[in-house]
């Protein structure tokens, strides 16, 4: 297998984390220079049209994109350990988490950045400002609502480490970028949830 990825995007972040959980250490692994618009070359639209990263090739030949179905092959790949569930109902919850973040949390920070970072203007145009501030207010709003979440629970999907968390967690670093700490925000449970973490060797970012 080959993924081709990029640094400092929360996406390829959340692949790279999975890999580092799953003890994964010998992904071939080809960088992708977004800012340079490598991703929209014809080479790499031929993997994935939608000129998104990360893009897993396999070992048949085909290209699997999205980092929540790469996620879900390498689970069935490398099933342990568990990260998305050991019977239906927990993979059901455990979903239920990881997309709850993904849409409600992952999405605004995204937008937040994408619209107001001077750095991604590359990346994003035109930039609308303006949009870019209300997404993150959304985001804030729903960062609290995760706070409470959190202040039931030691982790986002119940009472294990899961997909969920790195999810998460990716999005929480990438908010580092619009200065969101959420801990100087009154968020507690959060940042406490957060800085625990941070402290997972798979926290650390991939040497890509």
């Amino acid at each position: 297998m080959k993924l081709y990825t990029s640094s400092g995007a929360p996406n390829p972040r959340r692949v790279d984390m999975f890999l580092a959980e799953k003890g994964v250490c010998d992904m071939q692994r080809q960088l992708i220079d977004l800012n340079s618009s490598e991703h929209k070359k014809d080479d790499f639209l031929a993997r994935n049209s939608l000129a998104t990263v990360p893009v897993l090739e396999l070992d048949d030949g085909r290209f699997l994109a999205e980092s929540r179905a790469i996620c879900t092959y390498l689970e069935a790949v490398y099933p342990e350990p568990n990260l998305m569930g050991r019977d239906g109902t927990e993979r059901a919850f455990i979903e239920m988490a990881d997309r709850q973040i993904e849409f409600a949390l992952f999405a605004s920070i995204a937008n937040c950045v994408r619209h107001t970072h001077p750095g991604l203007a590359v990346l994003e145009q035109p930039q609308f400002p303006a949009y870019g501030a209300s997404q993150g207010q959304k985001m804030r709003e729903n960062a609290r609502w995760l706070d409470g979440q959190l202040g039931s629970r030691p982790y986002v999907a119940g009472e294990r480490f899961t997909i969920a968390d790195i999810t998460a967690f990716c999005a929480i670093e990438f908010a580092r970028l619009i200065k969101f700490k959420p801990g100087a925000e009154g968020m507690i449970h959060l940042q406490a949830w957060r800085d625990r973490i941070a402290q997972r060797p798979s926290a650390k970012p991939a040497n890509t």
